[in-house]
């Protein structure tokens, strides 16, 4: 039995669904910077750095992939904590993730442009980054309007050639570098770095996995959700993870662990263009260059159809209009909330990317500044509605230290990206992201009607659900001691 009504289409696979979460999180565009931002805090202790942080947001993922196992909801957080925590709370954490995916689908877009400007210069072609963010925009309008296993068959092919140039250019690295005796275990040596500073670095390497949650927005559209999102995300989390710790080790090495390299690292604004370059030769770096455009266009593809299914789950409970939870009878994809997704992405790119001076690369910057502190509080909603639900309902002992440990790393990670007040303009984006999240707040506080309408179709579906599963299913969904 379905969990509830719905006019998505339940037909994707589960390399499908893990297609979104890497999609959105686009770990060749992670790699293309964040590695040397990390660097300029800890030094060559980046694979370090990268590797505490799998940890803790694999810490993170906990919440997110038992709540998978219980529930299947278009709306991700906004249906689990809605359970868990209350329809308001619900709304306001779903509130919460659609503006980090409006912020990533703009963040994205400018980036493809930016990306896109780099590769036509390498060929001697000069186009501006805006012109070429805007087409982008058109062709993700259009892929995400069509069937899922479109978008999503894109976003993993993608995503798969991109990665498969960075594979190559890091065995290219560790086999001349080891072949002259140069590998060392050192960067993943604590007394090689302060502490803290690895601990400071490794936000850079959280903030890589922003997005990994995606995939439980395709709750509804998934075969066997219940088996098959869960195994999403972790798979998304880890197989990411240790690509991250690979290619930063390699990165580090490649740059070399004098000081001269650690500083060339650090300063680097294309890391992967640098080493492509210095180890393989001008055509690979016009190669990655290319991986980095398509891997930031599957990202954009990625968060405009989250972001697509979050505002589909709120118009089917009334917010707005219900027009907003329906369908197209031809590609089945939630067409007005598509739509509704990409006229903001238009307008925001399209206005501020009209400013003087502007590049893509800073507008990414900007835009995806503002989505991480969106993302960061409804990571700690859903950890604390996590604890909350499944000790209420038995189904936890001692599971609940592992999201209470991630509030922890979730709150420092916040902390570190506001204390100390960072340079203008950043100063002023954490008041963008309060200001939309107080817009949330006003908008679900005066409809007392759309909260109760939520909370009616939660417990339906949880009703449902639990129908479904049975009883000795449920009993199951309790974690061995």
């Amino acid at each position: 039995m379905e969990p509830e009504k719905s006019g998505l289409r339940r037909e994707l696979s589960f390399l499908e669904s893990i297609a979104l979460s890497i999609g959105i999180m686009a770990p060749t565009a992670a790699m293309a910077l964040n590695g040397s931002l990390a660097a300029g805090i800890t030094g060559s202790a980046v694979p370090l750095a990268f590797l505490i942080a799998t940890v803790a947001v694999g810490l993170a993922s906990f919440s997110f992939i038992q709540f998978s196992r219980y529930l299947s909801h278009s709306g991700s957080v906004y249906a689990f904590n809605g359970l868990a925590l209350g329809p308001r709370v619900g709304f306001f954490s779903g509130w919460a993730l659609l503006g980090t995916y409006l912020a990533f689908t703009c963040a994205s877009t400018a980036e493809v442009g930016n990306f896109a400007q780099a590769f036509l210069a390498s060929l001697g072609l000069s186009v501006g980054w805006l012109p070429l963010a805007l087409l982008a925009g058109l062709l993700i309008w259009f892929f995400a309007y069509s069937r899922i296993t479109i978008s999503t068959r894109l976003t993993l092919a993608m995503e798969g050639i991109s990665v498969l140039l960075i594979v190559a250019l890091v065995a290219v690295i560790l086999v001349r570098l080891g072949s002259v005796g140069q590998l060392s275990l050192a960067p993943f040596t604590p007394s090689a770095e302060p502490l803290n500073s690895v601990a400071l670095a490794a936000v850079f390497g959280f903030l890589s996995f922003a997005g990994f949650e995606g995939a439980a927005t395709l709750g509804e559209e998934t075969r066997n959700p219940r088996r098959n999102i869960p195994l999403a995300i972790l798979a998304a989390v880890f197989g990411t993870g240790l690509f991250y710790v690979v290619v930063t080790y390699a990165q580090t090495l490649g740059f070399g662990l004098s000081r001269e390299g650690v500083t060339s690292f650090a300063q680097s604004a294309a890391p992967l263009d640098d080493l492509a370059r210095r180890y393989v030769g001008q055509v690979m770096a016009i190669l990655l260059d290319f991986g980095a455009t398509i891997s930031a266009f599957a990202s954009a593809l990625g968060t405009a159809n989250a972001g697509a299914r979050m505002l589909y789950a709120m118009g089917r409970d009334g917010f707005i209009t219900e027009r907003l939870g329906t369908t197209s009878r031809g590609s089945g994809s939630p067409a007005l909330a598509v739509a509704v997704i990409m006229l903001c992405d238009f307008v925001v790119v399209g206005a501020w990317g009209l400013a003087p001076g502007m590049t893509g690369a800073t507008l990414f910057g900007y835009l995806g500044t503002i989505g991480v502190f969106l993302i960061l509080v409804a990571y700690v909603l859903t950890n604390v509605g996590a604890i909350w639900f499944f000790l209420r309902r038995r189904l936890w002992s001692w599971q609940w230290l592992i999201p209470l440990l991630a509030i922890i790393f979730l709150g420092y990670t916040l902390y570190s990206n506001i204390y100390p007040v960072p340079a203008p303009p950043y100063n002023i984006f954490p008041y963008v992201a309060l200001a939309w999240l107080l817009l949330g707040l006003i908008c679900i506080m005066a409809s007392p009607g759309l909260a109760q309408r939520i909370g009616l179709h939660l417990e339906a579906s949880e009703g449902l659900h639990m129908e479904a599963i049975g009883e000795e299913d449920a009993t199951a969904l309790k974690l061995p001691e």
